[in-house]
């Protein structure tokens, strides 16, 4: 318990404290800017403002890295949202891109089936490639499309600009495609107009050469169109339909001792960029499936 007698003091201290300071803020707006209080307390900033200068001297690298480490967590933060906003870009631009490459594609296999003399009696089967040989040599790729579809072995197949190679093996819903890129691959070929035929065969380790081997003397000149002749020799085995284009003549060599002429065509088809294709089935085949290939 605290003495009656101190506390009696106290409030009687605490009464007179605040009598004072109400007397001293009266006279202090009171009185001009020249009065004892005003004087007073310009005397008392100045006493104090170097302690003030030093202080805030002293605190300024406490307040500089407190800033600094304020900043440096907005800016994480700002990097952090541009990052995911890049990502974002970066998806849409690929999938852009990738539809663009495919629609090009279409366009392509469409205006292909309106060429004159491409071959009637089929009916073209679009479909995706989903794998690709793992050599750098563009022989084979699978699709996404089967003997339910009806492919079948030995179809011919077409991409955008003209012949890619044909079907090798089938399974129930996908099948192997080999390019006329591949060792293996031999198709009897005529060069238009003029009719004169050959077997083309590619030029290993330049798949964007092909050649047009057995060629007999003739007059052959660059940049004619090469085409399937429709018809099999005793070099090929399987049958192409007549008029699916090839590519184009390059170049010819001419040699004084052989009886026949290599012409070095460069092919419609890109084998390095194959996404979309057709394979060319026999019109009235069952399919027991049909799907849309969309860009």
């Amino acid at each position: 318990m605290f003495d009656k007698k101190v506390v009696r003091r106290r409030r009687a201290a605490l009464a007179i404290f605040i009598t004072l300071s109400i007397v001293m803020l009266t006279a202090y707006f009171g009185e001009s800017s020249g009065g004892a209080f005003h004087t007073l307390q310009r005397g008392a900033q100045e006493a104090f403002a170097p302690i003030e200068t030093g202080t805030g001297r002293a605190l300024k690298p406490f307040r500089d890295f407190f800033g600094w480490f304020g900043d440096t967590l907005d800016a994480k933060g700002e990097n952090e949202d541009l990052r995911k906003e890049v990502e974002q870009l970066r998806k849409q631009v690929a999938q852009s891109s990738t539809a663009e490459q495919d629609a090009r594609q279409l366009r392509g296999l469409v205006d292909l089936e309106r060429t004159e003399g491409f071959p009637a009696g089929t009916e073209p089967v679009a479909a995706r490639v989903i794998a690709r040989s793992p050599t750098v040599w563009y022989s084979t790729v699978k699709i996404d499309k089967g003997s339910g579809d009806g492919v079948r072995e030995d179809q011919p197949v077409i991409a955008a600009g003209g012949l890619a190679g044909k079907v090798t093996s089938v399974t129930g819903g996908t099948a192997e495609v080999t390019l006329i890129t591949d060792a293996s691959s031999a198709v009897s070929a005529q060069i238009m107009p003029d009719g004169a035929t050959g077997i083309v065969k590619p030029e290993v380790g330049k798949p964007e050469d092909l050649l047009l081997e057995f060629v007999q003397r003739g007059r052959v000149t660059e940049g004619t169109t090469v085409v399937t002749s429709g018809f099999t020799s005793d070099k090929v085995e399987s049958l192409f339909p007549r008029g699916v284009p090839i590519g184009r003549v390059s170049r010819v060599d001419l040699d004084e001792v052989e009886l026949y002429q290599r012409v070095h065509i460069k092919p419609f088809a890109d084998m390095r960029r194959l996404d979309i294709v057709e394979v060319l089935t026999q019109k009235g085949e069952g399919r027991e499936t049909a799907e849309v290939v969309t860009p």
